[in-house]
Formats: C-alpha cells, structure tokens, sequence
C-alpha cells in the first residue's frame, strides 16, 4: 500500500522569510559560500548514516560507499548536490527547512541593523546552511527518504524563497538526499564543471567524504566516468606540517558554521595512557546565543575517526563554552552515549587536558597577539569571567587572561591585566585594590577612590554584573590578595605612612561626641559609624562590611527572584570636611538628626544605590534649601 501523495503547501516560520530577505541581499558578495554550506550538510547527513547503522547495518541498504554527488546542466542552469547519509522524513523536511532551529531567532533579528555589511556578519554568527541555497537560486527543490524506510515514504520539496514551500510525498529509490537548485539567470556561471570544482577545492577539500564529480576529460572512455575532485581525508588526522594555515581556516568554517576566519587555533595529538587528536578554535565573533547557557555548544566527537556526535558539552567546561572544534579519541567505545559521557574517566582525563590547553592558547594569544586577545576579550570575555568560580583548579590561569578597567588607563576599555597591575604597583603596596559597581562611571567617580588617586594607587574598575560575584571566588593572585575598596577596613600597607596612622588614631579620638551622636541619629540604618581614612574630598561614605553582601549582588539575587540577607553599612565621615564640621557644632538634635539623614542618603547615592525614601530626602533637602535662602 502507498503512502498518500498528499501534497501541501505552507508557510515559512516569519523568522525565516526575514532572514531569507536579509541574508539573499547581505551575503551576495559572498554567493559562492552556498555551495560551502550545502556540501557540510550533506557531509553531516553522511556522518550521522555512518553512525546509526553502527547499530543497523540494513540502513545502509546494500549502499556502504558514501559519498556527495555534485551535477551540473549548462543548458537547464542547474547545480545539484547529492548524498547517500541519513535522508528526511516528510516531518523532519518541515521541520529542518521550514522553520530556524534555533532559539532566540527573533531576539537575533532585532539585532540586524539595515547595513548590509554589518548584518552580513551577524548572519554568518548565525549559520544560514541551506537557505544559503537562495542566493544564487530563485528555486530550489529537494528530494529525500530517510535511509531504512520504504521507497513510497520519499519526499519532494520545493520552494522560491517567496514566503511558501509545497511538499509531497513521492518514490524514491535510493536513501538520502538530493538538492536541486534552478539558478538565477545572472548565476548561470555555477553551472561549470571547472568553476565547481575550484570551489570545492577551495571551501570543501577537507571534508572526509569523497565528492564526486563526471570527469571533465576529453580522452574517449573517460568523459563519463566519476572522479573525485576534495582530498577525502579528516583534516586532524594529517600531521601538522602537513596543513596550511588557509586548510586550518576552512575546517573551522565547516565545523563551526561561521563565515569569518578564526582568532587562533590548536591543534594536538596524544599518544600514550590515552590516545586521542584534538583540533581546538577560537572563534573571532560571539554567537548571538552566547549567554545563553542551554543553546547547544561542545566539540565534534568522534571515535576512531567515525562520528558520534555534534555539541559533545563534556569535554570543555560551561566557561569555556565559545570553544569549537574537534575531538577524536581511540578509547572511547563507539557506541557511547551522552549519558555514558557524563561518568566516564577517559572523558574527565581528557576534559581536564582540553581545558588546560584552551588556557594555554589564549595566554599564548595574550602575549604574543595582544590586539588578537583584546578581539577576544571585548567578545568573550564576560563568559570567560564565570571561570573563577567553575574551575577551582585553573583558578590562577584563568585570573591571568582576566582584563580590567582601571584608574591608570583612565578609561572604560577592559585592558589592563593583573600581571599588567602588580608591574605598577607602589613600592610598600602589597595588595590588589578594585571597586565594583553597576557602571564604569559610577565606578570611577566613587568617594572610595579619592584617597588612593592622592596616593597614586592604581584601582582597577569592576563594573560587569558578573564581577562582584567573580570576585567573591577571586581572593588572590601571584601570592597578592585583592581587595575591595568598598568593603571593610582599609588596609594601605606600608604605603600608608605612621604618621598617616597617628593622624587617625587621633581623629577617632577628638571626634568621639560625634560619631556617637550619628550613630545615634542614624541608629537603625548603619551598623557601625568611624571616622574614615579613604575620604578627601566627599563628607562622607557607605561602607559594606566584611562578610557582607555587596550591592551588585543584590541586585543579582533579587532580579532571581532570590530572599536578599537583611545588613547594614558602616558609615565614614570624614572629620576634615566643612559639612562634618558644621554638623559637629550643630546644638538642636532636630536639625542635627535631619543633617545627619542628608549625608547618609547623599552617601548612598554616591555608591551607586536605590534611597529606600526618596520622598523623605527630597522633603529635608527642600527645607536646608528653604533655610538657606532665607
């Protein structure tokens, strides 16, 4: 019995007729990728045949020589690429062509600009594989039946780019599938055997699987005959003199689906306990879904040089998530599992080796390509940021490809480095000072700063949502402990002289009346009320305690949805300031108590901090106002 012929015609996902819009118009001066995008595929569906009849060797049908066909007909304008690999269900055409399977397809569309040149990066980000095919065809059909089901099951698709696509079932004889593009009249030039050739050459010789083309020979006998026109062979299995650096960068563009060349690469073999290859990238551009941490990512596995799996997550760790490449291993059984993945030993050894050596070719990019690395940085930095708390081990690594704002460099970029901070420190400095807040200026106008720019001490500028919390598993580094200049005592070392200590000790004293005074105005609002020794300029400031939770944390926890431990800040006055010293002499405990709340709001807003009773410091700021101008 036949399977109904029903033949239908649907709608494209909106995300799609978009992209098909964009991507057609911005990646024109890059048409001939299509043919790039296509033979991936096919080499994918291959891959995937290989792999599942490890378990069914009766889905290969009596056809075990896998290999991509390309065609052409000069006459029709037609270019047609072919594979024996796994083939489509009529569920999984729709599926797979009809709509993007990728989450945060809208969110990505709302990126795109309107320039051409700019959204044709981001497109590239997002890997366009098959509807790259519209580029350079104004219709494009394919033919597939998934390998071990009946010939009637076959199916045909077809479509213009035009926002529709009919599909119907039809006979197929042979398993995988077959893409028929019907070019436009200006693109006739890809229906030429030496021009497709050149392209395969150029985009696809490293792929494993042979591509195969009719002989373009005139010798009698030959004309017809099938030869093969890529290399065949798994680029990571050669040895390293042997490969280009442009063969290196082709690779990455199969592997990784991006249209620009990678920032660095990798590239090892391991012989010994275990044995495994492994050919590691540094991609050059975020993909949109970076940050989030359930979009698919990993290395290509494979085992004895056959596939297993796309996005294998278990050899790099969630940190080091932008990493892409390739992962061929001789221990592993091929028939392992994800499951299996997550408890193997081998897997753990070889994890904790990828990690080390992604470590080492960004510290190797750091000192040797320093523009390289800021590339990197500005890109993927924040992720790498998560390292410190993930991976206990490599903590001192990570710490050293960290970059930081700072009040040396005097501006917002993130490029100063801790080896880069200790190199400058102050003779008698023996600690690493930061201040963290929600921006970097907010950071770098901070009352905190003031005494260490009298000081000349360099303060590096934390001001990433992550940062506070980075820092939290961030206590040292090179032997140097890192301290937050917002947070508890502030310790100079020996940059801060005896006299400066005596100073103090003094001001404490004299200035006794006072701080009990404030600390009975501002009784419940502050844990503790000092004279301060970080002030010059400002009255005075909200320091956190030592164990307590800093503020960008408790943005964090509570934009989670998480119970925020209930605490107070000290506060320092400095006893130098005209303010302090007019609210000493005030004798009325009204006014002073209303002065009093004035420089505790005035100090909380200085850190960067919500007023709990905005109205109540309006009111009292209003009527000192009023006082005055009368």
């Amino acid at each position: 019995m036949t399977v109904e012929t029903r033949k239908e015609t649907l709608g494209f996902q909106t995300e799609v007729k978009q992209l098909l819009q964009l991507m057609i118009h911005s990646l024109y001066s890059n048409k001939e990728i299509f043919l790039r995008e296509l033979i991936s595929n096919a080499s994918d569906a291959e891959d995937k045949l290989r792999f599942a009849a490890l378990k069914d060797d009766s889905l290969y049908e009596g056809d075990t020589d896998l290999k991509i066909r390309l065609d052409y007909d000069a006459e029709a304008g037609t270019v047609t690429i072919t594979d024996n690999g796994i083939g489509m269900s009529r569920d999984n055409v729709i599926q797979n062509l009809g709509t993007i399977a990728k989450s945060g397809t809208a969110e990505f569309l709302k990126q795109l600009s309107g320039d051409e040149k700019k959204d044709s990066k981001l497109i590239g980000q997002f890997g366009v594989g098959f509807y790259s095919s519209f580029i350079v065809a104004d219709r494009v059909e394919v033919f597939t039946r998934p390998a071990g089901a009946p010939q009637s099951e076959g199916v045909h698709w077809e479509s213009a780019g035009d926002g529709e696509f009919t599909i119907e079932n039809v006979d197929l004889p042979g398993h995988g599938t077959r893409i028929v593009l019907h070019l436009k009249k200006d693109e006739k030039e890809f229906a030429d055997g030496w021009r497709l050739r050149n392209l395969v050459k150029k985009y696809s010789d490293h792929i494993s699987f042979p591509v195969v083309m009719k002989a373009e020979s005139e010798e009698e006998g030959k004309k017809d005959e099938d030869e093969t026109v890529n290399d065949a062979t798994a680029l990571w299995t050669l040895p390293r003199n042997e490969i280009k650096d442009e063969e290196y960068k082709e690779f990455y563009k199969h592997v990784a689906h991006d249209f620009e060349d990678p920032l660095t690469w990798s590239h090892n073999k391991v012989e010994g306990k275990l044995e495994y290859t492994s050919l590691l990238y540094v991609p050059k551009r975020a993909p949109f879904d970076l940050y989030n941490r359930d979009a698919p990512r990993g290395l290509k596995l494979y085992v004895q040089r056959v596939f297993i799996m796309d996005d294998a997550e278990q050899f790099l760790p969630l940190y080091l998530r932008f990493t892409k490449g390739v992962i061929d291993s001789n221990d592993l059984s091929l028939n392992i599992s994800r499951e299996i993945l997550q408890n193997d030993s081998t897997v753990e050894s070889i994890r904790n080796a990828m990690t080390k050596r992604v470590l080492d070719m960004l510290s190797k990019l750091a000192k040797k390509q320093p523009e390289d690395y800021q590339t990197f940085w500005n890109e993927f930095g924040t992720v790498l940021k998560e390292g410190p708390a993930e991976d206990f081990g490599n903590r001192e690594k990570i710490a050293g490809l960290l970059r930081f704002a700072s009040t040396h460099t005097g501006d917002s970029t993130q490029n100063v480095s801790l080896d880069d901070y200790i190199a400058r420190m102050k003779e008698g400095q023996n600690k690493i000072y930061y201040i963290t807040a929600d921006s970097y200026t907010a950071a770098s106008s901070s009352p905190h700063l003031e005494v260490f720019r009298k000081k000349g001490i360099e303060v590096l500028i934390l001001s990433d949502r992550i940062d506070e919390w980075m820092m939290g598993y961030l206590s040292e580094y090179d032997g140097k402990q890192l301290q937050d200049v917002a947070r508890g005592d502030l310790d100079l070392g020996e940059v801060e002289t005896e006299e400066d200590k005596k100073e103090q000790e003094e001001a404490s004293k004299e200035h006794e009346g006072l701080i009990e005074r404030l600390k009975t105005a501002l009784n419940d609002r502050v844990q503790e009320v000092r004279v301060t020794k970080r002030l010059t300029d400002s009255p005075a400031c909200l320091v956190v305690g030592q164990f307590d939770m800093g503020a960008q944390m408790k943005k964090i926890m509570e934009a989670a949805g998480q119970k925020v431990p209930d605490s107070k800040p000290i506060f320092e006055v400095n006893v130098d300031h005209p303010l302090v010293q007019r609210l000493e002499t005030e004798q009325g405990e009204e006014r002073f108590n209303e002065l009093s709340a004035v420089l505790f709001d005035q100090a909380t807003l200085a850190s960067g901090e919500q007023l709990d009773d905005p109205g109540a410091y309006v009111s009292r700021l209003n009527r000192l106002l009023l006082e005055l101008s009368n």
